[in-house]
């Protein structure tokens, strides 16, 4: 496999006339990092998503008024340089957003809101540009845990692999909801619900590249939940949890953040905020299971989001509460990390994104 060359994203919890979004270039071979610019305007932008399609950045704003609403952002990727030019925005009738994606085909922008208990769809046009809101779910409900299950929070919203349904763990209902994505309408249609265990807490979630199975991490329980998949069925049934903590750590003061599976499907990560470390698994190639395979210091505080370059070559770990991303190497055939000794510092990172240099081209 070639080393890469990437433009790396990276967002943050900041006021407008702040860097909310950082710029840099990353070359896989030289393993260098090179500043190339940041983009103020936009407030707390903690999740951006990339759009190799349609060449674009997409991230959320929260505006301030007489109510809060959150704004869609779209910025065009300039070819070359991976600079951010603005293309547009929406507003959503909604509090401020939490996790921000597409569909693979890239025709909707998905938004859910933590706070508001909302799901927001929004079609995006053959040039990336953002529509107006074309529909909005809100969920109902709560859960054993009375300060942070107090109603529904869903943290996060995902396509299957088929691209039919829309995936959404929500922290505060202990469930996974599943809606089928009507394409000619614009509506999330309500499919199905996965009951996972009482207090968990599901947070962010994510498919294997290759085999029928999904894995949750969930933020409350430091837990990890292994389902299995049927894609033509939309149907997703826990089959595994698993720590993700050493077993000497009590976990108290624990919460889990990202989960990621490695572009090879041979390896699962997840991110501890407290104990400060990511966790790496092996994955079963047959049954999907998972396991223990190390855990590595993140060299910082609250790990709110990491990220493995697309060749499966490197992560970058985003320390919130000390202000830094720190890069690791990955060895391919253990899954463990290394620290490379290199970190940068960004103002409370809160969201990793790699674009190929060849997407470019």
């Amino acid at each position: 496999m070639e080393a890469a060359k990437y433009i790396a994203y990276f967002s943050s919890y900041a006021g407008k006339e702040s860097p909310g979004i950082y710029i840099y270039h990353f070359d896989e071979e030289k393993e260098e990092l090179s500043f190339i610019e940041f983009v103020s305007g936009l407030k707390d932008p903690s999740f951006i998503k990339l759009s190799p399609k349609h060449e674009t950045l997409y991230a959320f704003s929260q505006a301030e008024g007489e109510t809060v609403k959150s704004a869609a952002v779209a910025y065009r990727i300039e070819a070359g340089t991976g600079k951010l030019n603005l293309l547009g925005q929406q507003f959503t009738a909604d509090k401020s957003s939490t996790h921000i994606n597409t569909d693979h085909a890239e025709q909707f922008l998905m938004l859910v809101s933590y706070s508001g208990g909302t799901l927001s769809l929004l079609p995006l046009s053959k040039d990336g540009e953002i529509g107006e809101l074309c529909d909005q779910v809100k969920h109902e409900g709560s859960s054993i845990m009375p300060k942070r299950q107090e109603s529904a929070h869903p943290h996060s919203i995902y396509t299957d692999p088929s691209d039919q349904f829309v995936v959404v763990p929500d922290l505060g209902l202990d469930k996974i909801m599943v809606y089928r994505l009507d394409r000619a309408e614009g509506k999330l249609i309500p499919h199905d619900e996965v009951h996972l265990a009482p207090g968990s807490g599901p947070r962010h979630m994510t498919f294997h590249p290759i085999l029928d199975y999904a894995y949750v991490i969930q933020e409350l329980s430091s837990t990890l939940t292994v389902l299995s998949y049927d894609r033509q069925a939309g149907k997703l049934e826990p089959v595994q949890i698993v720590n993700t903590l050493p077993e000497q750590y009590d976990g108290s003061d624990n919460s889990c953040a990202e989960v990621q599976v490695s572009p090879c499907g041979s390896f699962l990560y997840g991110s501890n905020r407290g104990h400060d470390s990511i966790v790496v698994f092996s994955i079963d190639p047959q049954t999907g299971m998972l396991t223990l395979v190390d855990h590595t210091s993140t060299l910082g505080s609250h790990p709110r989001h990491f990220s493995l370059t697309p060749s499966g070559r490197y992560l970058f770990a985003a320390n919130k509460d000390s202000d830094s991303v720190q890069l690791f190497k990955v060895d391919l055939a253990s899954g463990k990390l290394t620290s490379t000794g290199q970190h940068i510092s960004i103002s409370q990172p809160t969201c990793v994104r790699f674009y190929p240099m060849s997407s470019q081209a």
